[in-house]
């Protein structure tokens, strides 16, 4: 009996150490509909470092606008970006989604270390005489 009564004892804290060092995220999505309200979104976030910070934001490459690709951080040595990717659409039931539906791109950005960093990023007709700064997408992360 002591002896399972130790092991239980030994499995807990093993659980909870490993509880404690597994990284947290923090995640924002914005819609094209509360980017069709306001053009510009800000957002401040907290996260400790090791943490990951995922942005999602509505995109519609059928309409000839994207995301900036790299994101632009203000200081590489707190966040830095880890990915990028399209989503697109999902079907709806056995039906595909109708041409024209908006997607979303997903950042990833992971905290490196104490400080403070910002993350620009732009939805825009990347061609000469494209539409520029349709969207814009502001981020401060405080990293403790």
């Amino acid at each position: 009996m002591k002896s399972r009564l130790i092991l239980l004892c030994a499995l807990v804290a093993l659980s909870l150490s490993l509880f404690a060092c597994t990284s947290k995220q923090a995640s924002l999505e914005i819609s094209c509909d509360e980017f069709m309200e306001g053009q510009y979104f800000t957002w401040e976030v907290e996260v400790n470092a090791g943490d990951s910070v995922t942005v999602t934001l509505c995109s519609n490459p059928t309409t000839g606008f994207q995301w900036t690709e790299l994101a632009q951080i203000s200081n590489e040595i707190v966040l830095k970006q880890t990915d990028r990717k399209f989503v697109p659409p999902e079907a709806k039931g056995d039906k595909p989604p109708p041409p024209g539906t908006a997607g979303q791109e997903v950042w990833t950005f992971k905290a490196l270390q104490k400080g403070t960093s910002t993350v620009s990023m732009e939805y825009s007709q990347p061609w000469e005489g494209g539409g520029k700064g349709e969207w814009t997408f502001n981020a401060t992360v405080v990293v403790k």
